[in-house]
């Protein structure tokens, strides 16, 4: 198997700013190839607030995964987030001309190409379209089609919808900073492919990907999506309330709850002190380390009541056997997952990007990294399947190089087409 082209995952989160540049190797593993990490300024629950600020970060990121990795990076698979997320399930019908011709990729795509022409409420549009399950003349639960013959190809679908403002402020962020966008992918969706295995999706499980801004829920069972929700709490609430109930500023905040905090104030002894240098002369400041994770535990149970909210209304709770898996900047939190387990009695685990990472990705194996390891994921799915599409046409002609992009449907090609028209007009 020959190394795979290069795919750079540009993850905007609310704390922080992730350039990955990575490849697939020779035995299927990612290998990483740099990483460039930046402060993020001007986003806020996920969502840009300061166009400039946020490319300062881009920028700031980008430099640093070049140096690293020795890269040019122009084109980026980026994440889309926020409290603006919706999903919904709808079903699609193509009535097929023959039932001689077998069902193609061809009939999947214009099925999937109908679902993004949906009336949506104003100001919003579709991100992604993902297949459930196929009927063909009233058979149901099939998962691919392919091959098989019919008349009327039905298809359930989870569609995701966002607001086409944070889109379109995410892909002139990306643009300023004077790169290219190929792929938008709904940040837990990318999570999900960097810490979860196959067996899981199958089983039934639930990713929580607790970043800085935002809490991204998503629920697989049968190996389908089945259920997405952006919950706009995160790592940032927690430090702020460890600022007003410590009385601290938020650095101070920060780094306590990240050396000291816990889920749960149970586990921590009741003389445990930490003293926190006072400002400018002033008289050191001292923390009860039990209180500091009172503080923590009582702003966590409202995040996982908010998940569990999540999987009950999904109605798949009951089919969950692999449980709940946590990911992101929160699940470094010591004792997360034992308070997610008796908040919601389901197994938990914290989930690691480094199943399908090849040796000497040391870097990136923090929950810290799931969003931006899946977004490489993502990128490289993406030329495999344009690959694939290109060696089956009958005019391939001498090899595939560069870096070609799939077409994107729907919601991109709006915006493309909204930025072609801006600059034409200057």
């Amino acid at each position: 198997m020959e190394p795979s082209e290069i795919v750079v995952g540009l993850d905007i989160g609310t704390t922080k700013i992730v350039v990955i540049v990575g490849r697939r190797n020779e035995f299927g593993k990612i290998e990483i190839l740099g990483m460039g990490k930046s402060e993020s300024f001007g986003v806020a629950r996920g969502v840009v607030q300061n166009i400039d600020q946020t490319v300062q970060s881009i920028q700031t990121a980008v430099a640093e995964a070049e140096a690293k990795s020795g890269v040019d990076i122009k084109v980026v698979n980026v994440g889309i987030a926020g409290q603006h997320i919706r999903s919904m399930q709808h079903r699609g019908i193509k009535t097929r001309a023959s039932i001689e011709q077998e069902i193609s990729q061809n009939d999947i795509d214009s099925l999937i190409d109908d679902m993004y022409k949906l009336m949506m409420a104003p100001g919003e549009e579709i991100i992604h379209v993902l297949p459930q399950e196929y009927i063909i003349d009233n058979e149901s639960g099939i998962k691919n089609p392919i091959g098989m013959s019919g008349i009327r190809l039905e298809a359930n679908f989870h569609i995701i919808t966002g607001q086409i403002a944070a889109a379109r402020n995410i892909y002139k962020c990306v643009q300023k900073s004077g790169l290219e966008v190929s792929e938008l992918t709904l940040e837990p969706l990318a999570s999900a492919d960097a810490v979860l295995s196959n067996e899981e999706k199958e089983a039934g499980v639930v990713l929580v990907d607790i970043g800085g801004g935002t809490t991204d829920v998503a629920i697989f069972q049968d190996g389908i999506i089945r259920h997405t929700a952006v919950i706009p709490f995160g790592g940032n609430v927690i430090t702020e309330d460890v600022k007003e109930g410590c009385t601290i500023i938020k650095s101070q905040a920060e780094l306590l709850k990240i050396k000291f905090g816990s889920a749960l104030a149970s586990e921590n002894q009741e003389n445990e002190i930490v003293s926190i240098p006072g400002l400018r002369g002033r008289a050191h400041k001292e923390i009860s380390v039990r209180n500091l994770s009172a503080i923590i535990q009582a702003r966590m149970e409202e995040i996982v009541e908010h998940v569990y909210y999540e999987i009950k209304h999904s109605g798949y709770e009951k089919k969950l056997i692999a449980g709940i898996v946590v990911t992101g900047g929160g699940a470094q939190l010591k004792h997360v997952s034992q308070l997610i387990e008796y908040i919601t009695g389901m197994d938990t685990r914290v989930g690691y990007p480094n199943e399908h990472l090849a040796k000497g990705s040391e870097d990136v194996t923090s929950p810290l990294f799931a969003t931006s390891v899946g977004l490489v994921m993502k990128g490289l799915q993406t030329l495999d399947k344009q690959n694939k599409k290109m060696v089956s046409t009958a005019d391939v002609k001498g090899g595939i190089k560069g870096h070609s992009k799939e077409r994107t449907t729907g919601f991109f090609d709006k915006l493309k087409s909204f930025f072609d028209e801006d600059a034409s007009q200057k």
